[in-house]
């Protein structure tokens, strides 16, 4: 039976919210929402999942935090990437890379 892609989300998330942290900082909301509409609804972040990854990726020195105002003028607590995490991103980012081009070479054999 055929898998939703969100399914192999799985060890890909930290990647998916350092690329999107690399544009600038946001709030846990707007990580989720800049990554669902960047996949075209193929990727859905569940809360729990985003907020335990910003967490990790915040206590290894990743990501780094501080409140502020949203749009609509609620506390929030902003994300942003830091120097270790850019780094942690370039690697993670081209490992995907090769992972995915080997997958896909596989897949297109006959």
């Amino acid at each position: 039976m055929p898998r939703h892609p969100s399914d192999l989300l799985y060890g890909t998330l930290d990647v998916l919210i350092l690329k999107t942290l690399s544009w600038r900082p946001m709030h846990g909301y707007a990580v989720a929402k800049w990554i669902e509409e960047r996949t075209k609804g193929e990727l859905e972040i569940v809360d729990a999942a985003l907020y335990k990854a910003l967490h990790r990726l915040e206590r290894g020195g990743a990501v780094r935090s501080e409140w502020g105002l949203s749009e609509n003028n609620r506390r929030a607590k902003y994300y942003s990437l830091s120097p270790k995490g850019r780094k942690i991103l370039l690697a993670e980012a081209e490992t995907w890379r090769r992972y995915a081009a080997a997958a896909s070479r596989v897949l297109e054999s006959s």
